[in-house]
């Protein structure tokens, strides 16, 4: 694999250069290749592939129907790794195994730990982009496939962060929202002193307001990392204990099993050779919920210090499940069985490299993703992938009621068939920028995005993203100007699904 650090300054000067080594970045850049064109990527981190080699194994997919083109060969090789025709349970060093060789065989330069500085535009259109280090990047067209926006937020694209109302889009599940999933289905004081309200509020409890359902606000569904387990012992590490350890935020899970609780298990999902993608379950578990409301926005240094939170966090959940004498002795007991695997992530110490970024920035474009197109209550005619997974999100914050702990945000709506993905949800307005395109941080509202922003989706809206690209350079077109007629026919050739499979029922794998 062509692989580079940046140490010194670059002028580098290609047709398209990928900002973002996410699945979506890497199957821009793949198609990007494949097409001719000459490619870079900038990546902001230093390992491929992003929450699809970070952890992510479980795939959340909701029809597999709904997925072609480079996403399934993807997944197509991930199979052959297993020796079966495809699969999509799957270890993360597989997966990453697999976007090097996608980089290596197509030979595309890869810059690694990047962040950007500035950008030049001339007529709506970038030029240049500047790194913090001083590279300078020219291409024709430019692709934002990281999770967080960045290159679209600088080159001044309007985007949108946190819930919006129902009634700003007239959706129905939008907004705050309380519900009965991870939720606290027992009483549970919120206070330092149980019963105490002059004892004050344990960490992460909002003191404010009630929420008001369907109200918007600056929240955003809440992060974690998608951990690798494994009980087999000759592979297993146990759990560290972090250096920063604060059992206070603990003590609601600890009051919580005083209630009789017993589903700490329930998202240990099975993966290939005895592990797990491990995820979220039930009402204090791996989310840190509301700890992350400025990560978006953030600087890179502010960045860094919520990404170690998120770490510390969850880091100290696992040592309090498997140490704290709180806790039940069955869970201790079963907990040591569990740890972490001494063949993954062997670069950070068995942990993931990747924090699930549920959502960051969303572009407002002319096309904005909704509940109505989740639905089919509404229908693109532009379609650069399919939709296929349910209205998702995680809780966004905790609060007080009559004296209770609460978390609200948590939505999970399946049973609708897939649906269609609008090109003009990946592009900017054209008066904005006229040779971006967006394939992660796409147009949509908090809770069409809770169903779009799944590995497959990101990939197949990559290898898009790189076609209208390609085709923008060849016809010498704004991208929002490139025939969706000529879009669709070469994206149908490559095997992109742009039309619902009839009949077609979505089964959910993960969320």
């Amino acid at each position: 694999m062509l692989a580079i650090l940046c140490f010194m300054t670059l002028n580098i000067d290609v047709d398209v250069c990928i900002y973002g080594g996410t699945s979506a970045g890497v199957t821009a850049a793949v198609q990007a290749r494949r097409s001719g064109l000459s490619v870079v990527v900038l990546h902001s981190g230093a390992f491929l592939g992003g929450l699809s080699a970070g952890g992510l194994g479980f795939t959340d997919v909701g029809n597999q129907r709904a997925v072609g083109g480079i996403a399934r060969e993807f997944y197509k090789r991930v199979g052959k790794a297993y020796g079966v025709v495809e699969e999509w349970r799957f270890e993360p060093h597989v997966a990453e195994q697999v976007f090097k060789d996608f980089i290596a065989e197509t030979d595309t330069p890869v810059y690694y730990n990047v962040r950007l500085r500035g950008l030049s535009k001339a007529n709506d259109k970038i030029t240049s982009i500047v790194t913090e280090s001083g590279d300078v990047v020219s291409a024709r067209a430019f692709i934002d496939a990281s999770y967080e926006g960045d290159l679209m937020a600088l080159a001044g694209v309007s985007f949108h962060i946190g819930r919006e109302s129902n009634s700003t889009y007239g959706e129905t599940l939008n907004g705050a929202q309380i519900h009965h999933s991870h939720q606290f289905n027992h009483p549970v004081s919120p206070y330092v002193v149980e019963g105490v309200p002059g004892s004050g509020l344990l960490p992460g409890i909002e003191d404010g307001p009630l929420p008001v359902v369907g109200e918007g606000d600056h929240r955003v569904q809440a992060y974690n990392y998608r951990m690798c387990l494994t009980k087999v012992p000759d592979n297993r590490m146990p759990f560290p204990k972090p250096l920063h350890y604060d059992r206070a935020w603990y003590v609601l899970l600890a009051r919580y099993y005083k209630t009789g609780w017993n589903e700490t298990f329930r998202k240990y999902d099975p993966i290939r050779n005895n592990k797990t993608d491990t995820n979220n379950h039930g009402a204090v578990s791996t989310d840190f919920i509301g700890q992350n409301f400025a990560y978006p926005n953030a600087t890179w240094a502010e960045r860094l210090h919520i990404l170690d939170a998120h770490k510390n966090y969850q880091q100290g959940l696992m040592w309090f499940l498997a140490n704290d004498p709180e806790v039940p002795q069955d869970v201790r007991d079963a907990m040591n069985e569990w740890g972490l695997p001494r063949d993954e992530f062997k670069a950070t110490g068995g942990w993931p490299h990747q924090l699930y970024i549920r959502e960051a920035r969303r572009m407002v474009t002319d096309v904005v993703m909704t509940e109505h197109h989740c639905r089919g209550t509404e229908v693109v005619d532009d379609a650069v992938g399919l939709g296929a997974y349910g209205m998702d999100s995680h809780n966004c914050r905790r609060y007080v009621l009559d004296g209770q702990v609460r978390n609200e945000g948590d939505v999970q709506v399946h049973g609708f068939p897939p649906y269609r993905i609008s090109y003009r949800s990946i592009v900017p307005r054209k008066h904005e920028c006229t040779n971006l395109v967006v394939p992660v941080c796409a147009a949509a509202s908090h809770i069409a995005y809770g169903s779009i922003r799944m590995e497959p989706v990101f990939m197949v809206l990559g290898q898009s993203a790189a076609v209208a690209a390609q085709l923008a350079i060849q016809q010498k077109v704004a991208l929002q100007d490139v025939p969706y007629s000529d879009l669709g026919a070469a994206l149908t050739e490559l095997g992109q699904i742009l039309v619902p499979p009839p009949k077609a029922v979505n089964t959910q794998l993960g969320i």
